[in-house]
């Protein structure tokens, strides 16, 4: 493999691969077959005939660099914005409950800025910036302490499993069959 797989190119990166195909540029030109050029640039044949489809149909600008794949990024004014709206709450956003979500975030992202990040981008970007899951401040209005303690010491220890020692179970079969006696 000429590439390293799994991972996103840096610029430098990007320029080198751009390097390589406008060298088959200059050999397109001179006439060169795909097999040549894919052997001297060390490329699959396969990238060098999409390299020459390009060339034909848009010239040199159909192989250069499109630029970074990557997601379209929050700028730190956005991401101070994005944490002001957080702060207000996801009841003033028009959301029941009082917890932020990673896709309730990224609605939010994607009506306050115009920018689509997938849920797992959103959870990323909130972990990178110093945000992370929200945990209730305190315990529900609705909860019993007593019948809570009573649940503990008289259901919790007849529906706990025993604390015995367990049965020992040989390698093999867990089933043995059944023999019948010899007369």
């Amino acid at each position: 493999m000429r590439y390293a797989q799994g991972g996103g190119l840096t610029d430098a990166g990007r320029g080198a691969r751009e390097r390589i195909r406008l060298g088959a540029v200059e050999r397109f030109g001179r006439g060169e077959k795909n097999r040549g050029i894919a052997a001297a640039l060390r490329v699959s044949e396969r990238s060098v005939e999409r390299w020459r489809r390009a060339w034909r149909e848009r010239g040199e600008a159909g192989v250069l660099t499109k630029g970074s794949p990557g997601r379209p990024r929050l700028g730190p004014k956005q991401i101070s914005m994005l944490a002001r709206e957080l702060a207000c709450g996801p009841l003033t956003h028009g959301w029941a409950g009082q917890r932020w979500t990673p896709a309730r975030v990224k609605t939010l992202i994607g009506r306050l800025f115009h920018v689509s990040y997938t849920v797992e981008g959103t959870w990323r970007l909130l972990k990178r910036h110093g945000w992370s899951w929200q945990q209730p401040a305190r315990r529900a209005i609705e909860r019993d302490e007593e019948a809570v303690e009573l649940w503990k010491e008289e259901v919790w220890p007849r529906v706990r499993a025993p604390t015995g020692p367990r049965p020992v179970r040989c390698s093999g079969s867990t089933r043995q069959p059944w023999r019948r006696p010899r007369p």
